[in-house]
């Protein structure tokens, strides 16, 4: 499975993502809002939504007030989502990019399609 990650999280989960890549471990396929020119910094959330569904991506947010209403709007226009992230404020990063790993590599697709799962 594939990863976006809301413009708020290209810091240092962003880094973390970046040296988890360059070791030995399993790849995480990951890109920023703000990083693919169809998806710029800035877009909104319904936007940012659309764009997962089509690139098949989870987005990863910290955005817990808004976020989740977005994605019901989202469904009940008849949309799917490969699934939001809502990662707590908090959350090591570490614990956080070995469960990216683990999603994107053994995960089932089913268990976050349509749905909002907060991490951890």
């Amino acid at each position: 499975m594939q990863f976006i990650l809301d413009e708020h999280l290209r810091g240092p989960l962003w880094l973390a993502i970046l040296r988890h890549n360059r070791r030995d471990g399993l790849p995480i396929d990951a890109l920023c809002v703000g990083d693919p020119p169809d998806l710029p910094l800035g877009s909104a959330d319904a936007v940012i939504l659309r764009w997962a569904e089509r690139e098949d991506r989870i987005l990863l947010t910290q955005d817990v007030h808004t976020m989740p209403e977005h994605l019901a709007r989202h469904l009940e226009a008849g949309l799917h989502s490969p699934g939001v992230f809502v990662i707590a404020s908090g959350c090591s990063i570490g614990l956080l990019v070995g469960e990216l790993e683990l999603v994107a590599h053994a995960g089932e697709r089913a268990d976050y399609q349509d749905v909002v799962t907060y991490v951890p």
